[in-house]
């Protein structure tokens, strides 16, 4: 069975900076496209950015700037580095395991979410 599994989240500043992790096990994570997602209080939850397998990234809206994401294969980890963060950024973030790409924009795998780390940031 697939899981992901994200932490680092937590209760951080306007300004600071948060590296969350997302470890993902059931899949062949080498091969396996990965990405983030954010959903904020009563919205919908979209992504962030992605990452294919050969380490290629990309990145969504308006967090293209302040976001990075990578990969630690050898330990079938994704994470996502969010500098400069604004209240705005307060959600709860999602890892997705082994979606698909059209173009460069990630479809998400209907069954491979984790359970979320929420973030929180005050001004």
């Amino acid at each position: 069975q697939v899981q992901p599994e994200e932490s680092g989240g937590g209760l951080v500043r306007a300004g600071d900076s948060l590296r969350l992790s997302c470890r993902a096990s059931g899949v062949i994570f080498s091969a396996s496209a990965m990405a983030w997602y954010r959903q904020r209080p009563g919205e919908q939850r979209d992504l962030v950015a992605s990452i294919t397998s050969a380490g290629r990234a990309y990145y969504e809206g308006s967090m293209k700037a302040r976001a990075t994401i990578s990969r630690n294969n050898a330990e079938n980890t994704v994470y996502l580095q969010i500098d400069k963060l604004e209240p705005e950024d307060t959600g709860v973030y999602y890892c997705n395991a082994a979606g698909g790409y059209s173009g460069s924009h990630y479809y998400p795998h209907d069954d491979y979410w984790g359970q979320g780390t929420r973030v929180t940031v005050s001004s």
